[in-house]
């Protein structure tokens, strides 16, 4: 199995290979590098996409002590290195592209550019208070499966692909929901140094988003000073890379393409 230990975590990857410039993905909470399959399919041989587990999500072998965003930038710079990467396109899919965001943050010369998807570059005080509640109920009989099914609307929004991912999520232990959930529930708030990101940066966001509603994006989009272009999935909803390669693959590719 692909695992490198890294930052005392045996963090699961893959790696499509070849000699082609890489794009290191982070996938969104409860979800796993399953999530960007088809953008392997799309990029592939032409790129080398990167996919990797969180802490306490998908495949990782995770320490179950408390982790940060700062902890998952550390873990994506640690697999690049591991990699024999000095630099790569990084990005992510919602806290994939809070991870993203971080990582351009902490080592700008690293990341030739961004790839931001239903994600945001703030915080929204709101979500604490239902984050929480879903924190304490977790585990709980009967709760656990409310949650699951009102996780697959919100997330997914598809028939064709929520029932395998829910089956996943109903294996979540308690101790590693808790511990990728609070990390969501204690992030900084980074409004204030998007304008230090210099990367150049793709936004795509679903329109039917109710996870992270669409004006994140195009906020995240109009205070990145790299930014290239914002692209709006119609009736997409939060997991776009998943449901809606169709229209995230093609302006993907250009943008990897036109910054190779």
């Amino acid at each position: 199995m692909p695992f490198a230990h890294l930052n005392h975590q045996d963090i699961y990857f893959e790696d499509s290979g070849g000699g082609g410039p890489a794009l290191v993905l982070a996938h969104g909470f409860l979800m796993d590098g399953r999530m960007f399959e088809p953008q392997v399919e799309a990029l592939a041989p032409g790129f080398r996409v990167i996919r990797w587990d969180a802490r306490a999500q998908g495949r990782t072998r995770w320490d179950g002590r408390p982790f940060t965003l700062y902890d998952s930038a550390a873990d994506t710079l640690a697999l690049m290195d591991h990699l024999g990467l000095p630099q790569a396109f990084v990005g992510g899919l919602s806290q994939g592209g809070y991870c993203a965001l971080r990582t351009a943050l902490v080592a700008p010369e690293r990341v030739r550019g961004l790839v931001l998807m239903s994600t945001s570059g703030r915080l929204n005080p709101a979500e604490g208070a239902g984050y929480r509640q879903v924190r304490d109920l977790w585990g709980t009989p009967g709760a656990t499966e409310n949650i699951v099914r009102s996780y697959a609307s919100l997330i997914i929004g598809d028939d064709r692909f929520a029932p395998e991912w829910m089956e996943r999520w109903r294996q979540t232990p308690r101790d590693a929901f808790v511990a990728a959930i609070n990390n969501l529930l204690e992030r900084d708030d980074i409004a204030p140094r998007l304008g230090d990101i210099r990367a150049p940066a793709i936004v795509f966001h679903g329109l039917a988003d109710v996870a992270i509603p669409a004006g994140e994006g195009g906020a995240l989009h109009d205070a990145l000073p790299g930014r290239t272009r914002f692209v709006p999935v119609h009736e997409g909803a939060h997991a776009i890379s998943l449901t809606h390669p169709h229209v995230v693959n093609p302006p993907l590719l250009e943008f990897l393409r036109a910054h190779a």
